[in-house]
């Protein structure tokens, strides 16, 4: 029984380094268009980065962030996200600290913005699974399902062009992250 035990416990423990060990070699082999996607969401999803002006490129896994921001505050916050994305292996900050525009801010009530950005959405057959989870204080929850990544970035970035909308949050499930 001792003998047993042992082999199993030996087996276990090959079996997790062996998953763990692929893990670790898918996370560092997701493609370049993969890894600019989820950076791209991830900036764009994040408080105190405002992605009115701003791109990422990636190269063999080297992402590279240029544009402006508003801060310096978030031009690091931007470094900080972008480097804790899988499969970024280095990230280069060349984004420039420059004043945001001004924009006229709009205090519309949440249902309208709601409404809104709903008919945005509604507007665009790859974002039909997409739905506005909630509205508070101009923040929009965006939830369902696409098909890919891009048109997650997508939903996103059409709800954040919504007059009246702060700040767009997701939960949204891309479809191959969910097979």
């Amino acid at each position: 029984m001792q003998k047993l035990t042992r082999a199993l416990g030996v087996a276990g423990l090959m079996l997790s380094l062996t998953l763990g060990t692929a893990a670790a070699v898918q996370a560092a082999d997701r493609p370049d268009s993969w890894v600019t996607l989820k950076t791209q969401l991830a900036l764009m999803t994040t408080e105190g980065i405002d992605t009115w002006d701003l791109n990422v490129d990636t190269n063999a896994g080297a992402i590279t962030l240029h544009g402006k921001v508003a801060s310096e505050e978030a031009k690091k916050k931007a470094e900080t996200v972008a480097s804790g994305i899988e499969g970024a292996k280095s990230v280069k900050n060349l984004l420039q600290v420059v004043a945001k525009p001004n924009r006229d801010a709009v205090e519309d009530a949440d249902d309208v913005i709601k409404a809104n950005v709903d008919k945005a959405l509604d507007a665009n057959a790859a974002l039909k699974d997409v739905e506005v989870a909630s509205v508070n204080k101009g923040v929009v929850l965006l939830g369902g399902t696409v098909e890919t990544l891009e048109a997650h970035v997508l939903a996103v970035d059409t709800a954040s062009r919504v007059r009246g909308v702060r700040r767009v949050s997701t939960n949204i499930k891309t479809k191959s992250d969910t097979e």
